[in-house]
């Protein structure tokens, strides 16, 4: 072990005494996945409670914003985007259009599909919160140097990939299509 222990290894300790027949290594791994997911979270909601949103608020905009010039996308590829389903996306757009950062239509041509567009009010709140967002998530890892964060974005990209999580490229909005 390096450095600090943390309450994982008094976890895996416990488990060591009480089952010493298990290899209880990979709970080392999933456990401090787990809890830095539940860590990060609790900062981020915050963070953007002290702006007046929720996180999926900001997702839902920041999806929008990062999609390409006109910050528009159908449903579907937003729903893909921000991994939730159809109808928790169709109530996430009602609140977010009642606040006049999204506006809903019709595709022409298309009339099953829906389009979701950023207000100029949405693209104004998106484009503030980005840097105060990207600030805050330097704090949250200013314990790792530089090389570090790379190397740890490497290895979870990898375990993604291999739970099926892949995206199509670089630019890609929406992960891919199983």
């Amino acid at each position: 072990m390096t450095g600090m222990p943390d309450a994982v290894d008094t976890i895996l300790g416990q488990w060591a005494r009480t089952r010493p027949d298990v290899d209880c290594s990979p709970m080392g791994v999933v456990g401090r996945i787990s809890r830095a997911a539940r860590l990060l979270e609790k900062e981020t909601r915050e963070h953007f409670a002290g702006h007046g949103l929720e996180p999926w608020e900001f997702d839902v905009l920041a999806t929008l914003l990062r999609s390409g010039p006109e910050h528009r996308l159908c449903m579907g590829d937003l729903a893909a985007a921000v991994m939730v389903s159809s109808p928790a996306l169709t109530n996430r757009i009602g609140r977010l259009a009642a606040k006049g950062l999204v506006h809903r239509e019709v595709a022409p041509g298309n009339r099953r599909m829906v389009l979701i567009t950023l207000t100029d009010q949405g693209l104004a709140v998106a484009n503030d919160l980005l840097d105060g967002h990207a600030a805050n998530e330097r704090r949250l890892l200013a314990a790792l140097s530089g090389a570090e964060q790379d190397r740890l974005a490497a290895l979870l990209r990898a375990l993604l990939v291999s739970l099926g999580d892949a995206g199509e490229g670089p630019d890609r909005t929406t992960p891919a299509k199983r």
